[in-house]
């Protein structure tokens, strides 16, 4: 619906008044505070706004925001499909074409044509709250997207960077692997070396590896790696060494960008982009990993979502297509209306926003 008006949410944070909107990262550098969405394909979306204020997301209302209806939901790839593309890059691994690659699938499903992102993040918010929940609704420049995102992509604070690379899941601790903690080490090297190439010479550090974080159905592991951007870098450079993220592509990235080319059938979109906010005048920004995301296709009048798994040589096929099941459950529930705390009062998730104005940031507290 373009008679929507452009908004934007982040944390405690609602941006309105719209004033521009660029393809250019390097604007992200230049003043005022901008919503970002970088499509993992590499479309970029800078929307610059006027009005940025505290606020709180919305209450849910019931019957505002009309899902898809459960049963609906189709998927790029079927079991059978993805299995195959599991056993695929395990040859791959054997023939040491690739170490580890990520396989995705997107899923689609009807949505009324008056569907509205915020109505769905109010939902979100407290049936499935996350650290780093965003909202973008760029109705006119084809961009609705609510983002339940458990993970850090890029954090800056002058030249101080930080990601959060999450690799491992299961439904609780003991359902995570050896191979778990091996993937989470292989993709923290990967983002060492992104970072490392626009940082300062032996800025780059790990101070958490490997750590637990609760989520609301399952649990992660989650690395920390922190790094000095060099003096001549911004934030054109910082994307452009670290898109698309490591922890959804793959190791070596470029080997592993090729894979999901050959095996996906869909594109990702904002799915394992980047999604958040930058305030230029601050010199301050945060993006998130664009999973635990849905958005909004108005051309083909359905809402989209992602989920993928990991693949090592240490993969089984059918556990993998279960864990992109486990991680996609809680929230196609909240989507179609069937998960009842979606309307129970609770706390709302939002974007660690200690570096955004006015608004005190929420640290990671479980597992450490």
């Amino acid at each position: 619906m373009h008679d929507l008006p452009a908004l934007a949410r982040f944390g405690g944070l609602v941006a309105t008044g719209l004033v521009d909107v660029t393809d250019d990262p390097a604007a992200l550098d230049s003043s005022g505070f901008w919503a970002v969405s970088a499509d993992f394909e590499g479309r970029v979306v800078c929307a610059r706004f006027a009005d940025v204020r505290p606020e709180a997301v919305p209450a849910p209302v019931p019957g505002k925001w009309r899902g898809a209806a459960a049963g609906d939901w189709t998927s790029s790839l079927d079991r059978a499909a993805y299995m195959t593309g599991v056993r695929r890059i395990r040859e791959l691994i054997a023939t040491g074409e690739v170490y580890q690659a990520n396989l995705c699938r997107v899923l689609s499903a009807p949505i009324a044509p008056d569907a509205d992102v915020d109505a769905l993040t109010a939902l979100l918010a407290r049936g499935n709250p996350a650290p780093y929940a965003g909202t973008i609704r760029l109705p006119g420049h084809g961009v609705e997207i609510a983002t339940a995102s458990p993970e850090l992509f890029l954090r800056r604070a002058g030249r101080a960077v930080e990601s959060g690379p999450i690799k491992g899941t299961g439904r609780t601790e003991a359902d995570l692997l050896e191979k778990d903690h091996a993937e989470n080490v292989m993709i923290v090297d990967l983002v060492r070396n992104d970072l490392g190439r626009v940082c300062a010479t032996g800025s780059v550090t790990v101070p958490d590896l490997c750590v637990v974080e609760k989520h609301p159905g399952l649990v992660h592991l989650v690395s920390t790696v922190r790094g000095e951007l060099c003096e001549d870098a911004g934030w054109p450079e910082l994307l452009g060494a670290a898109f698309p993220p490591g922890s959804v592509t793959g190791a070596p990235k470029s080997s592993a960008l090729r894979i999901i080319e050959e095996l996906e059938t869909a594109p990702r979109g904002p799915y394992c982009g980047g999604i958040g906010w930058v305030d230029a005048d601050r010199g301050t920004g945060e993006l998130a990993v664009g999973i635990r995301t849905f958005w909004l296709d108005r051309a083909e009048g359905v809402l989209r979502f992602g989920s993928g798994a990991g693949i090592t040589w240490g993969s089984d096929p059918l556990r993998e297509w279960e864990e992109t099941e486990l991680k996609a459950s809680r929230l196609l529930a909240v989507a179609s209306g069937e998960y009842p705390g979606a309307y129970e009062a609770g706390e709302a998730g939002g974007l660690t926003s200690a570096l955004g104005p006015g608004v005190s940031g929420r640290k990671r507290t479980s597992g450490r």
